[in-house]
């Protein structure tokens, strides 16, 4: 198949009235970062679309990566023909025998003069292109109603559009036009999935993972890594924060508390990311809790670890079972990652009777006895390694004071 363009189609944000521009240009600044790639595309707006010029470029492998594109809610593959009857229909015969249609195929042409200079009508345009082709392909049958194929043409003033599949893309609101918030990323299923849903409705993130190594391994952090790098192919580029919890976490095991530990460590962990997010000017801390999945899920342990920190604490995923947040984990490509059998630090010191029920008073007084435990967060937060994950694999890191440019 050859075709000279791709037609981008923008979703809900087109209803926010004196914001849609600013929201188009956010997603025409991501389509340009993802299609760094391929040089030879460029790029053509107008209002309500934006068209993707292929110039000679693949077009099946550029529709891979914009249909990550968040804000974009369908893509067409479009043959362009001059505004002239005898170009039209020479396009739409050749995009038909392109398509190869078996014996019995039905279609049916659904014209649209938007210039309204031109000198047919919509309806006239259906029966003037209809006709060659049904004479071009006699074994093709017409069905106005539900054909296989409707070939679908759009007659403007610069030229006329062919095409008949529309490919269904991410939708939602374009990347970071709602703010940046952390994401808390472990290496489980949950979490990326949370990620992934708050970028699809505007919001920036960047990860904060904790690691205890030696309890944890080297390659359970190259797995929170290669999560952030699928994130990353939906957001162009995104930070990860690599934050050492051994020296917190052990200070834990030490209250002999073990049924509240998962408790402690958590409100720590939100504190270290409350850092981090005043630190990266973000304003919410994201975290893929599921209400009553595990113990330190069910509503009166949210409720503790969450007085942890004044942010924002968003929880996509909340009213969601694990077969929903599974099925998007699947088709967003974090699934096969996640069920990888590296452990993160949380689940490396589940207790048997883990509480469902903590005291807040009681939490903060275990919290009170640990006399270093501010110390050792500032430390945590200090020694935290940054890197940012290119899409496509590239990565750029060290320490903090490394990666300090505005790349977003």
């Amino acid at each position: 198949m050859h075709y000279d363009m791709l037609l981008l189609r923008f979703g809900e944000f087109t209803l926010k009235g004196k914001n849609r521009t600013r929201f188009e240009k956010a997603v025409l600044n991501h389509v340009k970062l993802l299609l760094k790639p391929f040089p030879g595309a460029s790029l053509k707006k107008e209002f309500g679309r934006i068209y993707v010029v292929l110039g000679e470029e693949p077009y099946e492998q550029i529709i891979e990566v914009l249909k990550k594109v968040f804000g974009i809610t369908t893509i067409s593959p479009v043959k362009m023909a001059p505004v002239q009857l005898d170009a039209i229909i020479k396009t739409a015969v050749a995009l038909m025998r392109e398509l190869n249609a078996a014996e019995g195929t039905t279609f049916k042409v659904n014209a649209r003069r938007v210039w309204k200079e031109f000198a047919h009508s919509s309806q006239e345009l259906n029966h003037l292109i209809g006709s060659p082709i049904l004479r071009e392909f006699p074994a093709l049958k017409v069905d106005v109603h539900q054909p296989d194929i409707e070939l679908r043409v759009e007659v403007r003033e610069q030229a006329a559009y062919i095409f008949n599949d529309i490919i269904t893309a991410v939708g939602g609101f374009p990347l970071g036009t709602n703010g940046k918030a952390m994401l808390l990323l472990s290496g489980g299923i949950d979490s990326p999935v949370a990620g992934w849903s708050s970028m699809r409705r505007g919001l920036e993130i960047e990860c904060v993972h904790f690691y205890s190594y030696p309890f944890t391994s080297e390659r359970a952090k190259e797995k929170v890594i290669d999560l952030a790098r699928v994130l990353a192919g939906y957001a162009g580029r995104i930070k990860i924060h690599l934050v050492p919890f051994t020296e917190v976490q052990t200070a834990f095991t030490r209250t002999g508390q073990d049924n509240l530990i998962i408790t402690l460590m958590r409100r720590s962990m939100l504190r270290i990311a409350t850092m981090l997010a005043d630190r990266e000017g973000a304003l919410a801390l994201v975290t893929g809790d599921s209400l009553g999945q595990v113990a330190s899920q069910t509503l009166s342990s949210m409720n503790v670890i969450g007085r942890s920190t004044e942010l924002p604490l968003l929880r996509p995923l909340v009213m969601m079972d694990k077969q929903e947040i599974t099925e998007i984990a699947k088709q967003i490509g974090t699934y096969d990652l996640s069920i990888l059998p590296y452990e993160d630090c949380c689940t490396l010191f589940v207790p048997k009777s883990p509480t469902t029920n903590p005291n807040l008073w009681v939490v903060q007084k275990i919290e009170a006895s640990i006399r270093d435990l501010n110390t050792l967060i500032e430390q945590a937060v200090a020694a935290t390694e940054t890197v940012v994950l290119e899409a496509g694999g590239a990565m750029e890191g060290g320490k903090e004071e490394v990666v300090q440019e505005d790349w977003f």
